[in-house]
Order: structure tokens, then C-alpha cells, then sequence
């Protein structure tokens, strides 16, 4: 008679599927799933933006090549850092925002859950994008389903216990309750529960982890909750000084490991700020990708960080 099953699935993890897992923001990056942007984003107009979720100022058109290149330069980046990049090599040709992986893939310590994007013309990418997920071994353990809607980016990890969960018009009740249920299975015991501004949409807009103790926020979009989390594991958090940086995306920068980053150019102000704070910043110009209204953190889906220790959390 077969013996009983008396593991974990975090104890089976290695083993059976490989050295998959996220927990943070910042611990080490190991690998990333992207989607070069291919024919999806050619003849894209400010016509479409809102059709297409896009949010190009007047006159703006998608110069194709440069948003490639500009892409390119990003896995470039993660190369050099030792980052295994892994693409999704297809997608739906009617649905310009996929290259945006970070709200289709939400890594966790235990594999990964799969959104369902909170905007329809988004929902063909998912499945393009679970595709590639499962041909690198990687578990996905949960997709969101029924009338539940939830974009990746909802969530940030500040260490294997504590994430914070912004809801609003990218993720409804059902899909929150989805995805707590399944952090709540992998051990997660602090959800700290926002309601992400309308015109922002996602966590990365306003917030970023860039050190075991830095976090970067903009003042007047971060309510005063997350603030009190973070300094209670010992962060210290520093403002955008301008709005014209917040929508410049200075937040939407991903961490390379604790203290190093890679952020867009044209933030001066917010590099000045980081970089006083001991982080090393590696700047990329996304100009033309950011037409799109992503940047870093949007177009990179993380798969594989070294874990950090569990913060102690001083009341």
C-alpha cells in the first residue's frame, strides 16, 4: 500500500518542480517571465487608449521599434545582473497591453497565481501567459476564476508573512477574497487591505520597496496604514518630491537585490532621494514604452527571489 501523503507542497517544491518562489520585493532576482512586444503593438493611436486600457496624451502614436529596443535594453539589464529572463513567445494579436506581465503572473513563495484582469480586453493574455509558466515547470496554484477579477500588481510582498493588497478597479471582492485564501494557505498571516486610487489602478503607481529598511511612496496617494506597516518593520520611507515624477512612474522600478535597482530615467529628483539613501540606481529610458502606462515593475513578472528573513514587527 502507497504510503500517505505527509509533506508540504513548500517541502515537495524543489523536488518536484524546481527552485521556484517569491516572498519580497527586493531579495535577490533570479527570474523573470517578459513578453517582447510584437505585432500586438503596431498601429496603436491615442484613439485607442481607451478602448485599449492606454493612456497616451494627445497626438501620440506607439513607435514600435523603440518600445522593442527599449524592452530589449530592460532584459539587457537583467542579464547582466544574472537574471534568467523567460518570455512569453505569443499572445493574442488583438491585445497591445500584454508585454504588462506583472498583472498577469503574481509570483508567490509556493508557485504562482494567474489574474484575471480587472479590464476585458485583457483577459485573452492570461491564458498565452499561463502557457509559459507552465512550460518552465513553474506550479500554478491558483487562477482566478468565477466572477473574480484581480491584476498581479495588486500585491506587494514585504516579506513571506505580510503583503499588501490593494483593491479597487482592478480587483473586486471576489478576487480578493480568491487570492487571500491561497496566501492564507502559504502562511501569509498580515494582509494589509487598501483601496488603490482610480486613476492610479495599481500598487506600483505610488509605492516601491527598493531595501530591507527603504521603501519609496508618494505622500498624498499612500494611505497613512501602509505607512504604519512599514515603519513598524523598521523602513523608512521616502517621498516622490513631485507629482510630475509620481506620473513619470518613478515609483515602477524593480529591485535587482537589497540595494541595487533599476528605475526610469527622467526622475532626477527621486534618483537624488534613493541614492542618498545608499541605493544604487541603474537608470533605462522607457519614453516610449511608457506610453503604454507601464514601466519596470509593469512589464516584468518575478518567478524566482532569494527569500529574506521574516521582519520583526515593533508595535
Amino acid at each position: 500500500m502507497a504510503e500517505q501523503t505527509m509533506t508540504t507542497f513548500i517541502q515537495d517544491l524543489p523536488k518536484l518542480y524546481g527552485n521556484w518562489g517569491v516572498d519580497s520585493e527586493i531579495g535577490k532576482l533570479r527570474s523573470v517571465l517578459m513578453h517582447r512586444p510584437g505585432r500586438e503593438i503596431e498601429h496603436i493611436t491615442r484613439e485607442d487608449s481607451e478602448r485599449l486600457a492606454f493612456v497616451m496624451t494627445e497626438g501620440d502614436h506607439y513607435h514600435p521599434e523603440l518600445v522593442r529596443r527599449q524592452h530589449d535594453a530592460v532584459a539587457q539589464i537583467y542579464r547582466e545582473n544574472g537574471v534568467q529572463v523567460n518570455y512569453v513567445e505569443e499572445t493574442d494579436p488583438e491585445c497591445p497591453n500584454a508585454m504588462f506581465c506583472r498583472d498577469l503572473v503574481l509570483g508567490t513563495p509556493e508557485g504562482v497565481i494567474m489574474a484575471r484582469p480587472g479590464i476585458s480586453v485583457r483577459l485573452p493574455e492570461v491564458k498565452y501567459a499561463a502557457s509559459a509558466v507552465a512550460r518552465l515547470g513553474v506550479p500554478i496554484i491558483k487562477t482566478v476564476n468565477g466572477s473574480g477579477t484581480f491584476d498581479g500588481a495588486c500585491i506587494f510582498w514585504i516579506d513571506r508573512e505580510t503583503v499588501i493588497f490593494g483593491t479597487g478597479t482592478r480587483c473586486n471582492a471576489s478576487g480578493y477574497r480568491q487570492v487571500c485564501e491561497e496566501l492564507e494557505n502559504m502562511g501569509v498571516k498580515h494582509i494589509y487591505t487598501i483601496s488603490i486610487p482610480r486613476r492610479l489602478k495599481h500598487l506600483d503607481g505610488m509605492l516601491a520597496i527598493a531595501d530591507y529598511d527603504v521603501a519609496l511612496a508618494f505622500s498624498r496617494s499612500t494611505p497613512e496604514l501602509v505607512y504604519e506597516a512599514l515603519e513598524k518593520r523598521g523602513f523608512r520611507v521616502l517621498e516622490i518630491p513631485t507629482l510630475e515624477e509620481r506620473d513619470n512612474l518613478a515609483a515602477n522600478f524593480v529591485a535587482l537585490e537589497p540595494g541595487k535597482i533599476v528605475m526610469p530615467a527622467g526622475n532626477p529628483k527621486t534618483k537624488k532621494l534613493l541614492c542618498e539613501a545608499g541605493i544604487e540606481c541603474i537608470e533605462v529610458d522607457l519614453s516610449e514604452l511608457k506610453k503604454g502606462g507601464g514601466a519596470l515593475h509593469c512589464i516584468t513578472a518575478f518567478l524566482k527571489r532569494d527569500s529574506i528573513p521574516v521582519y520583526p514587527v515593533k508595535e
